[in-house]
């Protein structure tokens, strides 16, 4: 048994912890009772627990009535009345990207899960594009986009001197990007453009041929109006353009443990987005 006395993996390395979650382990290990959880992102009680949103709680016990509810595998792009309802949460019920049938809906992991399956199908079918970030943004956005082999440059969005949107460097930032680039937009994030700004944005984006990607995984936080905050990714598509919108129901919904997600990707036409889906259930 000598020849199996090292592992084979033995030159796999052991990875640092999550940043993030690392957080989080020091707060629950943590005695002092004036502690704070400033790690995941959760809309908590003044106890520190997850809100169980009371709607959450209905929809449970209506589904665990259901004497039909069974254990059978899902269709590989998700459930379908699921996926169908996601992006009228998205778009809206009447929009014309959903009326028109060309919108690419696929259940995920949650929002993390929806970007990376976002970005592993920009990786296949965009090839050589740069995708450019908010700065600050999301700790994962880096480590998704890179580990699937994209070039990231950084955009500006934010005034720290004066805790506002950095609106003049975001506009010079797309129009200096080469033409077709990917630009992600966090959604709202607090600090956001109005919707005069998001309508510039927009043309200014249809100019250069910038695909957007949208991470809306906070759809109701900013303002406490679903509608209004996703004004932005309703305004895109409205305007024609080809685009990619991360969804989390971990977020809005409180579903954090039951990692809901999905990936919309917008396209011109219903014939483009079922050649799309045939391409993500592959991913």
């Amino acid at each position: 048994f000598s020849s199996f006395a090292m592992s084979i993996w033995n030159d796999v390395p052991l990875g640092p912890p999550d940043a993030i979650f690392k957080v989080s382990t020091g707060y629950q290990k943590d005695t002092d009772p004036r502690k704070v959880n400033l790690g995941v992102g959760a809309y908590r009680t003044d106890e520190g627990e997850p809100y169980y949103f009371p709607v959450v709680k209905k929809a449970e016990e209506i589904i665990l009535a259901n004497p039909n509810n069974n254990k059978e595998y899902l269709p590989i792009d998700g459930l379908p009345k699921f996926r169908e309802l996601a992006a009228k949460f998205l778009l809206g019920d009447d929009h014309p990207a959903i009326v028109e049938k060309r919108v690419c809906t696929v259940q995920s992991l949650s929002g993390t899960g929806a970007l990376r399956l976002g970005a592993e199908f920009l990786s296949k079918y965009m090839k050589g594009r740069k995708v450019y970030l908010p700065n600050p943004t999301w700790g994962n956005h880096n480590a998704i986009f890179s580990e699937v082999g994209m070039e990231i440059v950084q955009y500006r969005w934010y005034k720290a001197d004066t805790c506002s949107l950095d609106f003049e460097g975001l506009k010079e930032d797309i129009t200096n990007a080469p033409d077709g680039s990917i630009f992600l937009f966090h959604t709202p994030t607090g600090v956001d453009p109005t919707q005069d700004q998001w309508n510039e944005l927009a043309d200014l984006c249809i100019v250069k041929k910038i695909i957007p990607f949208f991470d809306t995984a906070y759809q109701g936080f900013a303002s406490g109006d679903l509608v209004r905050d996703g004004y932005s990714v309703r305004l895109f598509a409205q305007k024609g353009m080809e685009m990619l919108a991360a969804q989390s129901f971990a977020k809005n919904m409180g579903l954090y443990g039951e990692r809901i997600g999905s990936i919309n990707i917008i396209c011109k036409d219903q014939e483009t987005s079922e050649r799309i889906l045939s391409q993500m259930k592959i991913i």
